[in-house]
């Protein structure tokens, strides 16, 4: 049976901005400064997870004991030396207006910190004033794939009428962790397969193709 959605929560990095190769960059040259090689391929699919997780899945428990805080302390610094290769996602803005037009409420769930939100957010000239809240990764007790997040982004609203857009396998997996459908966009660099793989409804290229769709279809999923 098809149900109409009210709610779309997005998600931020490779979603909204182009920022996915940026974090690889950046964690790449954090793990470099403790003398530990982790391959651009293993970052690129690890992005989207809570920053808490991704020392562990890139280079094991014994390196997160060691040296995870070290690593997410430096990924930062070398976040903002990278910071102007930042720009939008093809169709970010149009994809915010087309779903304002449709009388669609937009959240943002995050796994990045305020104050990398904000700045992100500045990228996408207009964002702001489209988006009705904003949760973060300090909003969630735990971070992607955990739901705990989506739940957040929700609040009080039934989850039955809402989805995730997302570009990541780890935002399809939190969505379904909170009881939503994802849509999944290929920004992030993962390919379609692997995001329907994780459970994705449906797979865009980009925010302008899932806007152009919208504005023919309407958000109406089976």
């Amino acid at each position: 049976m098809a149900r109409d959605i009210d709610r779309v929560i997005l998600d931020l990095d490779g979603t909204l901005v182009d920022s996915v190769y940026v974090h690889v960059l950046a964690w790449q040259r954090a793990f470099r400064d403790v003398g530990v090689q982790v391959s651009g391929n293993t970052l690129q699919r690890l992005i989207g997870m809570g920053g808490d997780r991704l020392v562990t899945a890139a280079a094991g428990g014994r390196v997160e004991d060691a040296l995870g805080d070290e690593l997410r302390s430096r990924h930062p610094v070398h976040l903002d030396a990278l910071f102007d290769r930042i720009s939008p996602t093809d169709g970010a803005v149009e994809l915010l207006e087309t779903l304002r037009s449709q009388g669609l409420t937009t959240v943002l769930a995050t796994s990045s910190d305020a104050e990398l939100t904000d700045r992100l957010l500045g990228v996408v000239e207009g964002a702001r004033a489209l988006i009705a809240s904003i949760t973060t990764g300090a909003d969630a007790d735990s971070s992607k794939p955990s739901g705990d997040l989506v739940k957040m982004a929700l609040g009080v609203e039934d989850a039955s009428r809402a989805v995730m857009v997302g570009d990541a396998t780890w935002d399809v997996k939190s969505a379904a962790d909170a009881g939503v459908p994802c849509i999944g966009l290929l920004t992030g660099g993962i390919s379609g397969a692997e995001l329907r793989g994780a459970g994705a409804v449906a797979v865009h290229a980009s925010p302008r193709e899932l806007a152009r769709h919208l504005s023919e279809t309407g958000l109406l999923l089976a």
